[in-house]
Parts: C-alpha cells; structure tokens; sequence
C-alpha cells in the first residue's frame, strides 16, 4: 500500500531577543515550534533594530521563502512586525 503522508512541519519564524539592557536588537530566526524563546535556533534568516529610526528590519528574502515554502509558520510578533514597518529590507 501506498499513501502520502502530509506533516506539518514544527518550524516557526520567530524573533529572538539579545544586546545589552534597555537596548534591545532582535534575530529573526528558524527554531523548533516547542524551544524557548532564545533557545537554540536552527537558521538565522535577519536581523531587527528597534532602536534604528529607518530601515530596522532586514531579512533574507531567499532563506524566508525557503522556509515558508517548506510550511514554516510566523509567529504572531513577527507578522505584525512585517505588515505595520514599511522599511523591511528583502535581501
């Protein structure tokens, strides 16, 4: 017998905190659905600069479409995140 089997991938893009206090930088990384939030992460795939005024997102347009190509979701910061900034950099 043959049959498909359709999983659902256990990958989210999320976005993990680091610098120093009162002076936050985000990664937006490919981690496990089920780590902690600066956890091990399996790819990072951009960058996010609160603290810039204007182009504070970057991300790799070929590594983000890779991911959401392989059923990878957004975390709800990060979609919010890429719908209200108007300087998201796609490299």
């Amino acid at each position: 017998m043959f049959f498909e089997l359709k999983i659902n991938m256990a990958v989210t893009l999320r976005l993990m905190r680091f610098g120093k206090k009162k002076q936050p930088s985000y990664r937006i990384v490919a981690l496990d659905k089920r780590s902690k939030r600066d956890g091990a992460y399996i790819e990072k795939i951009g960058l996010y600069d609160p603290l810039l005024k204007s182009d504070n997102v970057t991300i790799n347009n070929e590594r983000f479409s890779y991911w959401k190509s392989r059923g990878a979701t957004m975390s709800d910061g990060l979609t919010r995140l890429v719908k209200s900034t108007k300087n998201v950099i796609f490299e």
